[in-house]
């Protein structure tokens, strides 16, 4: 578990805010290659003429302007920040549960949330539950999932941290068997496609109103933790130094678990079930970066969104039918997570 840890931060970590502007100027370039790219290629000079159209100053054909308007502003823009709204707040719900139960092999589903979430979405395709009531149930049963995590924790006995990991494996085991009977109960022709093809993930159907209402509270809680940086670093060298420095160290415990679940019940809501961005993000930062998490949070969050993005790019245009997201960022969650492992077994 502490492999990651021995390997020194490489000397860039010094400068922190040159460190997020560049990191944040690699991520501007790649969202605006992506706005760009795909099946219908557009030229970055059609790009601006199409935005000093729309600003009201017409420098394109209304036809060649309409075709541009379809495909970048109601096709691409509202995916591309979908993918990096998505892929910080996974990168930082990662970063925060890493810190909380101090083990970096921990990832924002440790507690059942995405179980839940997943069990929810299939309850709501099957009952037919509409554009909004399918990830409103998801939503729900991810938080419901957390909450018996935490309450069987507090059941058996208080709440440590060790405490606090069984009562997630139990909830996560729970609501996986529950997920697995929907997928048995559900048509095998009408409902059950729409299940698998859901919990594979993907951004190719983003519903903008469910954006209005998900994402400015994703973005809240994503600030708020944050903020918190400083409390995450004493948290993460255990309960009785945090609470030497003045810390409510179950409070901050439990707030920073509200805050995480949210995020990721609502990536889950927009997206679907994405892997390994909130387990790998945090490992490659504090590899470059080192372990304060006043540097891992940010960085954290520009690097997630670069990576989900990457995914999203090559899941809409490796083949002529798009592949899931799930699948693109479990092939390169896997070769990346190989690559650090095999550099920290050789810093040994």
């Amino acid at each position: 578990m502490k492999l990651l840890s021995r390997i020194k931060p490489v000397e860039i970590r010094g400068d922190l805010r040159l460190s997020i502007k560049l990191t944040a100027a690699v991520m501007t370039l790649l969202a605006i290659s992506s706005l760009l790219l795909g099946r219908y290629a557009i030229s970055f000079h059609d790009l601006v003429a199409a935005l000093q159209t729309a600003l009201g100053h017409p420098d394109l054909e209304s036809n060649h302007y309409e075709v541009i308007k379809a495909v970048v502003f109601h096709a691409r823009l509202p995916r591309v920040i979908t993918a990096l709204v998505v892929g910080a707040g996974l990168a930082i719900a990662g970063s925060a549960f890493q810190a909380v139960f101090r083990n970096p092999l921990v990832s924002p589903g440790l507690l059942g949330v995405l179980n839940g979430c997943a069990f929810g979405a299939a309850l709501g395709l099957v009952l037919q539950a509409g554009l909004y009531g399918v990830p409103l149930l998801a939503c729900f049963f991810g938080c419901l999932a957390v909450a018996i995590g935490v309450l069987i924790a507090k059941r058996i006995g208080g709440d440590s941290i060790l405490l606090l990991i069984l009562g997630g494996i139990i909830s996560n085991a729970l609501f996986a068997g529950l997920l697995s009977l929907v997928k048995y109960m559900a048509d095998p022709e009408n409902q059950l496609p729409d299940i698998i093809y859901w919990l594979l993930g993907s951004l190719s159907s983003v519903s903008l109103p469910l954006l209005e209402v998900t994402l400015p509270i994703m973005v809240i809680a994503m600030a708020l933790l944050l903020i918190l940086g400083r409390v995450l670093d004493a948290m993460s060298l255990g309960d009785d130094e945090a609470l030497s420095l003045g810390i409510p160290v179950s409070t901050m415990r439990y707030g920073v678990i509200f805050l995480a679940t949210i995020i990721s019940a609502i990536t889950v809501c927009i997206a679907g079930v994405v892997g390994w961005v909130g387990l790998l993000i945090p490992h490659l930062t504090r590899l470059i970066w080192g372990a304060s998490h006043r540097f891992v949070l940010p960085l954290s969050a520009l690097l997630g969104a670069i990576f989900l993005l990457t995914a999203d790019d090559l899941a809409r245009m490796l083949t002529s039918s798009e592949i899931p997201l799930g699948v693109v960022t479990e092939l390169l969650g896997a070769v990346i997570f190989f690559f650090l492992l095999t550099r920290t077994w050789q810093a040994r």
